[in-house]
């Protein structure tokens, strides 16, 4: 039986690709969704797994209720990995993080299901190995590194062991993230599907030198390493016809200011970066653009979130 009989995770919501960081750069973000696991009763073996849920906040009722909440899964993934009966559990949800926007809420559902599970376990496995779970449940470790972690984080896969190596990335405080989420949604799927099989040598090339630049520029705060290093090759070309009006958000972005502006994971959030001088005028000017172009979205000046994934409370 679990050590704890109620755990309350708090996880960050993570922006990830950030230009030509494709699938292996991300970071998290001072927005959040929350999970409660309740342990209802002691597990008996013989019966299927009690479970129970609700959800509040931001689009609730979108939220599946039953044994598809990928929160849910993530939680029954971690007792089946250690070989361990899955706990009856009563899970509540708060969410703040939009659904299918770019914003990693996947991530948040996975790593708040592992975390959970894990504290309600006695908290056997430690962060990294917790990550490796999270990796094989979302597929690729960009938005769940930094959503368990917290701060930037570049993760890179070791050919030969298939290890991952998790390396943080100082982000100046000089440079402001702006997101701007539009009011339609836009499938990780559907974004994927876009995209070429394979690349020329000149584009990887390009890729490459373009993350070691940003890296750089972020950690020193150097605004013009900034402005060339968030250009990309891999996927943002192939994506933008999926977001209406980013032609028109990248201009009024550029032209107000800004580093750069990406699309935040396969979209359709745009993100902008910027000096503190600025942002506040990019982010009126990117949502007017966007306005202008027949869309709705909310802008804000964000924040990097630096401690990921936090136990808030238990029992």
């Amino acid at each position: 039986m679990p050590n704890l009989t109620s755990v309350t995770v708090r996880v960050p919501a993570t922006t990830a690709n950030l230009g030509p960081g494709f699938d292996c750069l991300g970071a998290a973000l001072t927005r959040y969704n929350q999970f409660q696991f309740t342990a209802l009763s002691p597990v008996d073996e013989a019966q299927p797994p009690i479970l129970k849920i609700d959800v509040e906040g931001l689009e609730a009722d979108r939220v599946q209720r039953d044994d598809r909440n990928l929160a849910y899964k993530a939680f029954c993934y971690f007792f089946r990995k250690r070989h361990q009966p899955i706990p009856a559990v009563h899970i509540t949800l708060k969410l703040g993080v939009p659904l299918a926007r770019g914003l990693g809420s996947s991530a948040t559902a996975i790593i708040g299901g592992l975390v959970g599970a894990n504290a309600l376990a006695g908290s056997p496995l430690t962060p990294l190995q917790l990550l490796d779970f999270a990796i094989a449940l979302e597929g690729h470790p960009d938005n769940v590194a930094p959503a368990l972690l917290g701060g930037c984080q570049l993760s890179v896969r070791d050919q030969t062991t298939q290890a991952w190596t998790i390396c943080p990335i100082h982000w100046s405080a000089d440079i402001v993230p702006i997101v701007a989420i539009p009011d339609f949604e836009l499938s990780t799927q559907a974004a994927r599907s876009v995209l070429p099989q394979q690349c020329s040598y000149s584009d990887a090339i390009f890729n490459l030198s373009h993350v070691g630049l940003l890296i750089k520029g972020l950690e020193a705060g150097r605004e013009n390493w900034i402005q060339t290093a968030l250009q990309d090759r891999l996927h943002q070309p192939y994506r933008l016809a999926l977001i209406p009006g980013f032609a028109e958000v990248f201009e009024a972005a550029m032209e107000s200011g800004a580093l750069g502006l990406v699309i935040s994971g396969a979209g359709p959030t745009l993100l902008a970066l910027s000096s503190a001088e600025t942002a506040q005028h990019t982010a009126h000017q990117m949502q007017s653009a966007w306005r202008d172009a027949g869309v709705n979205a909310q802008v804000d000046l964000a924040h990097i979130d630096s401690k990921g994934a936090v136990v808030e409370a238990f029992e």
